[in-house]
């Protein structure tokens, strides 16, 4: 592996991290993804060990990290499993636009929470018309005396009934389209707001995945997020920064994928010998390896460019997010191979991986929206 010159705090928290993953994560991991079942013992034992608090302010009780100290958790966890890493990131996610645009009010009623692990987060955009097209959210709410009242249902939301704290993108203004779109912070227990459907998943089992319902939920004024028709620039901001994570998770399944094929290569006797020691295995395994490690170098630069400032950040945020799923999505399918038969069988972790890695191509923008968000920035910069 490449080094990356880490800090020394960004390699204790990689340590820590794979230490919980590996001793608290791994024994469960199956079970979780068999039942379904929303790691809260695990997500308490990130949180006792401040990994909660990494991508959150100081001044929010944070540690003041980056999308580069997100990144190397989710990618630690998603080594062992996706789903647990997936109820993590879940929550820098929706955290991450109340910490660019929430007032020092917001940051402290509700960053806080999210940095102790008092209160697990969600971001709440996707509906049943606006998923590729952000812009189509039908959600609205309508400004009132005292508020305003949500009316409409959110799909696909990580997280969706266990956060207390969900980032709501609505129209405030169905007139003006884009434009009139808004960021609301909405609390679990208002009035009017109630989950609706959990999904069955093909993979990320243990992060939950709900309807979100709003009937006349009444949301305090405060609870604005930024400024009344800034909703969809949040939305588009807020995916420059996150979608490395996407990357990081993608990175993280294809190292796990390929450490469980390799071993298995290195003992699996065939023709009197072990399979490494057969060409076809051996450039399957080169191809893996670099491939892996192409898409950490380009997930890491991403952050870290991010995280120093640079205010252009869109394409090579969804090249990170783009190269690294797909990928993923070739790895753990290669892994499975190298593994035949044994790859297919639920008693081994590969096909978890190959089931996990899917997702990555398609939450935070389809990789057809990041070459055309690609596209776009080359084509008005030659």
């Amino acid at each position: 592996m490449i080094d990356y010159f880490l800090t020394e705090e960004q390699e204790m928290i990689r340590d820590l991290t794979r230490k919980i993953a590996e001793e608290k994560v791994k024994p469960v991991r199956a079970e979780l993804d068999e039942k379904g079942e929303f790691p809260h013992e695990i997500m308490q034992e990130l949180a006792r060990a401040d990994l909660m608090r990494v991508f959150i302010p100081e001044e929010a009780g944070g540690l003041g990290g980056g999308i580069m100290e997100m990144c190397i958790v989710t990618e630690e966890l998603s080594r062992i499993c996706a789903g647990v890493a997936t109820t993590y990131s879940a929550n820098a996610l929706a955290a991450t636009p109340i910490n660019m645009f929430g007032t020092p009010e917001q940051k402290e009623k509700f960053l806080t929470r999210v940095a102790d692990g008092r209160s697990y987060a969600a971001f709440a955009l996707t509906e049943a018309s606006a998923g590729s097209d952000a812009s189509a959210v039908k959600t609205t709410a309508k400004e009132v005396e005292d508020g305003y009242v949500l009316n409409g249902t959110k799909q696909f939301i990580s997280n969706g009934g266990e956060a207390e704290i969900y980032t709501v993108i609505v129209s405030t203004n169905p007139d003006r389209g884009a434009r009139g779109m808004s960021a609301i912070i909405v609390e679990k227990g208002t009035a009017g707001f109630d989950f609706g459907k959990e999904e069955y998943k093909m993979g990320i089992r243990a992060s939950k995945t709900t309807e979100l319902v709003f009937s006349d939920c009444l949301v305090p004024k405060e609870n604005l997020l930024g400024r009344p028709g800034h909703g969809f620039i949040i939305t588009m901001r807020t995916f420059d920064l996150t979608r490395p994570g996407v990357g990081a998770q993608a990175v993280g399944i294809a190292q796990g994928a390929f450490d469980e094929s390799v071993a298995y290569a290195k003992q699996r006797i065939q023709f009197g010998k072990p399979i490494t020691s057969f060409q076809g295995i051996q450039f399957m395994i080169a191809d893996m390896a670099t491939h892996i490690e192409a898409a950490r170098s380009l997930v890491y630069a991403s952050a870290r460019e991010i995280d120093a400032g640079v205010k252009d950040v869109a394409r090579n945020s969804a090249m990170a997010k783009l190269f690294a799923s797909d990928m993923a999505m070739k790895v753990t399918t290669d892994a499975v191979q190298i593994m035949g038969g044994y790859g297919y069988m639920k008693e081994y972790p590969v096909e978890k991986y190959m089931r996990d890695a899917k997702i990555t191509q398609i939450y935070e923008g389809t990789n057809q929206i990041q070459k055309s968000v690609i596209a776009a920035d080359v084509i008005k910069k030659i």
